[in-house]
């Protein structure tokens, strides 16, 4: 039986399977098409959620090694100030909190100008300190990374250029730490120890590199000529640690 336009109901029926086919592979095409570039995206989302926690993880670490290094510090620094306070005025020296380091002042009674050799005043200074230190110290021994003496001179040298008065009190800043190192590890009451301080021990001539200023931001020739003791903890390298293992 024809319709009213001259088609027949079973040629309607035919076109709509045939357009309900093409729907059907329209469908399927774009569900490939969804599966394709979703499944990267949720792979994607994964990766920056799996990087988000391993941040997290590490931010925790790092959070916990400066809380037990600023403990840790705190606790070394004490330590310093309970054994040697009496001393440091005697001794023209001073204990920095922030970096550990004990400073010896007075040029004078440690070196002659211009030389190396520990001057005897010295000498019975460095006698009574470094033992009573390396004391100290080995109560720390799993948190420390080196003990640095660091020489440091002013920038005067006679009639020098600048730039050659910097070389020259590089050499002499560096004999001078090396002079008080050979003399605090030769002293007799830290033999035992030698082997544990030749492992973190270090000698670091800075030349003029450091200066001390005066309160109008001059320099300070007779501060500026100084030794220094000073301690590091592992925490710096504990954390480089953590960062090159989430690389």
């Amino acid at each position: 039986m024809n319709d009213f336009f001259g088609m027949s109901k079973k040629d309607d029926d035919s076109d709509w399977l045939s357009v309900s086919d093409l729907m059907a592979g329209l469908m399927v095409i774009f569900l490939f098409i969804a599966v394709v570039f979703i499944r990267p995206l949720q792979e994607q989302n994964d990766e920056l959620e799996f990087q988000k926690e391993q941040l997290e993880k590490q931010r925790e670490s790092i959070a916990q090694i400066a809380l037990t290094w600023q403990d840790t510090e705190t606790k070394i620094y004490n330590k310093l100030v309970e054994e040697f306070e009496a001393d440091l005025p005697l001794w023209n020296a001073e204990i920095e909190k922030e970096t550990l380091l004990i400073r010896f002042n007075a040029p004078e009674v440690l070196f002659s100008e211009g030389q190396s050799t520990i001057r005897e005043k010295f000498r019975e200074i460095l006698s009574d300190f470094f033992p009573r230190y390396v004391e100290v110290l080995s109560e720390f021994r799993p948190a420390i990374e080196e003990i640095r003496i660091e020489g440091h001179t002013s920038s005067e040298w006679n009639s020098a250029s600048p730039e050659q008065a910097y070389y020259n009190n590089m050499a002499l800043s560096q004999a001078r730490t090396r002079e008080v190192l050979s003399f605090a590890l030769t002293l007799p009451d830290v033999a035992e120890e030698r082997d544990w301080l030749q492992s973190l021990l270090t000698a670091n001539g800075l030349s003029s590199s450091r200066l001390m200023l005066d309160e109008f931001g001059l320099e300070d020739p007779s501060l500026s000529r100084r030794v220094e003791f000073r301690v590091r903890t592992k925490a710096r390298s504990e954390i480089v640690k953590i960062l090159e293992e989430v690389q």
